[in-house]
């Protein structure tokens, strides 16, 4: 278990550190798409060390997998464009009513995109794995993306 945290703190390094210094610039649009793959990757190892899955589990779970991570990146994308929006209203100075009250709506709409996607994915998971499993693997895209959150929320400031 161990091993486990310390995978998730680096994946979770790796993940937040260029999205609170997002730049507009095509170094760093490279340097974050090299930076995707790579959690992409670490993060593949830490969900395959952890599920035991059979040889018959792993062939139908992982392009499930992959379909889930594909529709994940677009509300990490959201994620990550409201971030965005925040240091840049932010960086203006006090953030309006309105704007906090905008970034307050598209915030809890990012959170209930991700409760919905968990949501249709596991009838999907569920043909190929036991509930159990099915149940480790919800467990640990949590566990990542908490500790994602955690690290978000140490690093943005509190509106003013």
């Amino acid at each position: 278990m161990n091993l486990l945290k310390i995978m998730l703190l680096a994946l979770v390094a790796t993940l937040t550190m260029p999205v609170i210094a997002q730049e507009k610039t095509t170094t760093a649009d490279s340097t974050m798409e090299i930076l995707r793959q790579k959690l992409k990757a670490d993060k593949k190892l830490v969900i395959a060390a952890n599920m035991g899955l059979t040889d018959v589990e792993a062939k139908a779970f992982w392009p499930i997998y992959d379909a889930y991570q594909k529709d994940l990146r677009v509300i990490n994308d959201r994620l990550a464009n409201a971030i965005g929006a925040y240091a840049e209203a932010f960086r203006g100075g006090p953030v309006s009513n309105e704007t906090a009250r905008q970034l307050l709506d598209e915030s809890f709409a990012i959170e209930t995109a991700e409760v919905t996607l968990k949501q249709s994915y596991v009838p999907k998971l569920q043909k190929a794995l036991s509930d159990s499993k099915v149940a480790r693997y919800i467990q640990l895209e949590n566990k990542i993306r908490a500790l994602l959150k955690y690290e978000l929320a140490d690093n943005i400031p509190l509106v003013q």
